[in-house]
């Protein structure tokens, strides 16, 4: 018997049909989400039920929802983070989780970059002064020779790091666990989070979220940083406080923030009221070339697992 396979993504071949030709000709019995949005846990359930297998977005498999997938055997992941997926619960109930790493990092390195220079020249600032029919000029700053600290030196935060090197920043980083030889290589200086935060104009966090790693960049942390400096997030919204943020940007202590990601998504919170910011609504990975390329692997992943078990 053909195993059957839940696609949860809402937005799944929206881009390009080779994901879908691929699972139709791998032979599995797989349904889609045609809800046309992100699945609450009922209707996972509901629609995974009798699934050995489900491609998979950012919505919740947690513990309820894995406790109620009896027949599940893999969870193939559409992206990179897996904090959506209770892997504690996964490992007990013996479901396999893979993901798509590497197919992440280009658009989220290209995000980065471009909301740097967003903030630098204050591209989104302009264009709402002209859009207001207001012809003003607000001087800008140059990326070379700016101190740029990137928070999380895992393989995106690399690239980022990698690329404004190039680009003629003077580059700083700090990881848990930091790759000395790369950094000597790439002309990165590892330093403390303390230090990284005290010293650069510009901070890129690329942090993940693991059950180890709680890392909150809070008040303390706005606060430690240079007056004027800059701040970007595209990595997850639970680690920026946003309280402290909105204050510091207010009462312009900071010069300016770039966030893809927020504590509560969709957010409409305080932060749109700024002048000194950039928010996108969690695109960092959202290119036509890269989704088509997610979900071709996701499917892939899912298929070697079932070819594996043979």
């Amino acid at each position: 018997m053909k195993p059957k396979v839940l696609v949860a993504l809402s937005t799944f071949a929206e881009f390009g049909d080779a994901p879908l030709k691929l699972l139709n000709e791998s032979g599995l019995d797989y349904s889609l989400n045609n809800l046309g949005r992100r699945l609450v846990r009922d209707e996972i359930i509901e629609m995974g039920k009798d699934c050995e297998g489900i491609v998979a977005g950012v919505e919740s498999y947690d513990d309820y929802v894995l406790d109620h997938l009896s027949k599940l055997r893999c969870i193939s992941r559409c992206g990179v983070g897996t904090d959506n997926i209770s892997l504690e619960k996964a490992k007990e109930k013996g479901i396999v989780i893979r993901n798509t790493p590497d197919v992440v990092i280009l658009p989220v390195v290209e995000l980065t970059i471009a909301m740097i220079f967003d903030l630098l020249r204050r591209l989104t600032y302009h264009t709402q002064l002209l859009r207001s029919k207001q012809w003003q000029k607000t001087a800008g700053n140059l990326l070379s020779g700016r101190k740029v600290g990137v928070l999380g030196l895992g393989r995106i935060g690399k690239k980022v790091a990698e690329v404004l090197t190039k680009l003629g920043a003077d580059m700083y980083g700090a990881d848990l666990f930091p790759d000395y030889q790369w950094a000597q290589e790439n002309g990165v200086k590892i330093v403390s989070n303390e230090l990284l935060l005290k010293e650069c104009d510009i901070i890129s966090i690329h942090v993940s979220v693991l059950q180890n790693n709680k890392f909150v960049f809070g008040k303390t942390e706005v606060e430690s940083m240079k007056q004027g400096a800059f701040i970007i997030n595209v990595s997850r919204g639970e680690i920026v406080d946003e309280d402290a943020l909105y204050e510091a940007l207010k009462s312009n202590y900071l010069g300016g923030a770039a966030l893809d990601v927020f504590q509560e998504e969709p957010y409409y919170g305080p932060l749109c009221e700024l002048e000194n910011v950039v928010l996108t609504p969690h695109i960092a990975t959202l290119t036509r070339e890269s989704r088509v390329q997610m979900e071709m692997e996701a499917v892939r992943n899912l298929l070697d697992f079932f070819q594996s078990e043979k």
